[in-house]
């Protein structure tokens, strides 16, 4: 484990930085594509950038060397050198080379972010997310283990002198907020958003937020999110957050700790997901909250 973290640690942030350049390159072109039709706005974005970036990823990846193709690839979209990967291994390596396509091909805000990141079905142990348009020269945020830094980045340095650089986000002075992030629910975030508020905390939307859940989160400015059924691209980047700073992620029909042993393919969107609703926040404290609001609701993404 320790070798296959230090290979991806070392390699990966400058393919991500060159991605993040494309993708804003890219952004200022009609690059829209179709595919998709799962009904959800958000879910169903696709554009030649999400194309190209894991293709870029892809290739970075596979060219690390042999511990790393012996690990499974879960990516969001079809392209890149998938095949050069184990089908399977109790190592995953997910990408979502585009998180938040819709408003990255509407050009209607910079919150859109380049992933990746590593697990095993029992635990989060790497996690990579830059956003090229968050600042002047975009933003870096990682996770190893349970050490997060969050900052800007210096492209006249290294990525990884830039990360290596960045000082260790305090767990203490990240935890306390009762904003929590209400998405997935097709239709009904706003009436689930105010359930959250009615019981005491501040369910948000994401079109409310200044910018993405990730650095907001492991920033302080989002204590959690509460998500219906999320996709195993992006959202395990917030639990892995949340179990950094002290907090956890939770079915919130059974009470189980979240992990990657149930796992659903959800045909509509071409994407696998987790099950059910997931309450996830940095300080524990809040997690009952949750789950006593959302319990009975529907764990069905979709209802006929």
């Amino acid at each position: 484990m320790d070798e296959l973290i230090r290979l991806l640690a070392a390699e990966l942030p400058r393919a991500v930085r060159w991605s993040g350049a494309l993708a804003r390159q890219l952004r200022r072109h009609d690059i829209s594509l179709g595919g998709k039709h799962s009904g959800s706005a958000d879910t169903d974005a696709l554009t030649l950038a999400d194309l190209a970036v894991q293709e870029i990823l892809v290739a970075a990846l596979r060219d690390i060397g042999p511990a790393v193709r012996a690990c499974r690839i879960e990516a969001e979209e079809a392209s890149g050198d998938l095949g050069r990967f184990a089908e399977q291994s109790e190592w995953v390596l997910a990408i979502d080379p585009i998180d938040g396509t819709r408003e990255y091909r509407d050009r209607i805000g910079r919150r859109y972010a380049v992933m990746l990141h590593a697990r095993t079905a029992a635990a989060m142990h790497y996690s990579l997310v830059f956003l090229p348009e968050e600042g002047p020269e975009g933003t870096w945020l990682e996770v190893r283990g349970d050490r997060i830094v969050l900052g800007a980045d210096d492209p006249t340095r290294a990525a990884r002198a830039v990360l290596d650089s960045l000082p260790p986000v305090v767990p203490a002075r990240a935890r306390g907020s009762r904003r929590i992030l209400v998405s997935g629910f097709l239709g009904r975030e706003p009436e689930r958003a105010g359930a959250v508020s009615a019981a005491g905390l501040d369910g948000v939307l994401g079109s409310a937020t200044p910018g993405s859940l990730y650095p907001l989160m492991a920033s302080g400015y989002l204590g959690g999110a509460l998500f219906h059924t999320p996709n195993v691209y992006d959202f395990p980047v917030c639990m892995h957050i949340a179990r950094a700073l002290g907090g956890d992620a939770i079915w919130v029909h059974d009470g189980a700790r979240v992990d990657f042993r149930r796992i659903w393919r959800d045909e509509r969107a071409n994407m696998f997901r987790l099950p059910g609703i997931v309450a996830c926040a940095s300080d524990s404290s809040i997690i009952p909250t949750l789950v006593d609001v959302a319990r009975h609701w529907s764990a069905e993404r979709y209802r006929s």
